[in-house]
């Protein structure tokens, strides 16, 4: 086996995706880009390879199985195996001024979408990667979550969490799946946590929030890269576990 390690990374053309795929890169991980647009696919490969990163492109839309399962033949035929996904793709939905959407009037096109995104499109790549993250001897499975995806959080009245009744469920489901297959990878060498990146200043928070990308990224590093050993089925920030 080769000892160069493999990764891919969900939405890594901007943000927060594309630290996490610079910095699995600068630890020596060949990373394989999984973006929809083209474009921007290609200008953040381009600007990994720049950096010393051994980057691929992976055309991937996480809501189309077709666009999955040939992402998965893609890598396999590029890398032959996968160590590291990470689930970063993810979308808000529509949000009313405050970062609100008003359960009371959701419009349930939005919130298909959203769970559509933020939850089937995890469970299709994940499945869809699994035979190729079995070929490695420590296989690591990262969904990017949300701390508005906690419920113990969401009902503390001294926290502020806007109501984002589409994204912040969508993100607690997430958490459950999470759980689920770390449940069904029990007695397996397959570990599998989320990870919250906090509030990063990125174009999906309006440039809003105190932290950078790179900052926003590091938890999820930190998890794809962990020992065996490590922990599995848990939610982590910086500051350490963040309660269910």
């Amino acid at each position: 086996m080769s000892e160069t390690m493999i990764a891919l990374v969900t939405g890594a053309n901007k943000g927060i995706g594309y630290e996490i795929a610079a910095g699995l890169g600068s630890l020596g991980y060949r990373v394989g880009v999984g973006a929809r647009d083209a474009a921007r696919r290609e200008t953040a490969v381009g600007k990994l390879r720049a950096a010393g990163v051994d980057a691929f492109g992976v055309p991937l839309d996480v809501t189309d199985d077709q666009s999955v399962a040939d992402a998965a033949e893609l890598v396999e035929r590029l890398a032959g195996r996968l160590d590291a996904l990470v689930n970063n793709a993810g979308i808000s939905g529509e949000m009313d001024p405050g970062w609100v959407q008003d359960p009371t009037a959701l419009d349930l096109e939005v919130l298909r979408a959203v769970v559509d995104t933020n939850v089937m499109g995890v469970v299709r790549v994940t499945n869809a990667m699994l035979p190729l993250l079995r070929r490695s001897d420590s296989p690591r499975i990262v969904n990017v979550s949300s701390s508005v995806g906690s419920l113990a959080r969401q009902a503390d009245p001294d926290i502020e969490i806007p109501i984002m009744a589409a994204y912040a469920p969508s993100k607690s489901f997430l958490n459950a799946l999470t759980v689920q297959y770390a449940r069904q990878f029990s007695g397996t060498n397959i570990l599998i946590n989320a990870a919250c990146p906090g509030l990063v200043a990125t174009d999906f928070t309006g440039f809003q929030g105190p932290r950078t990308p790179e900052q926003g990224a590091a938890t999820a590093i930190r998890l794809a890269t962990l020992p065996d050993g490590g922990p599995t089925g848990s939610f982590f920030e910086d500051d350490g576990v963040v309660p269910w």
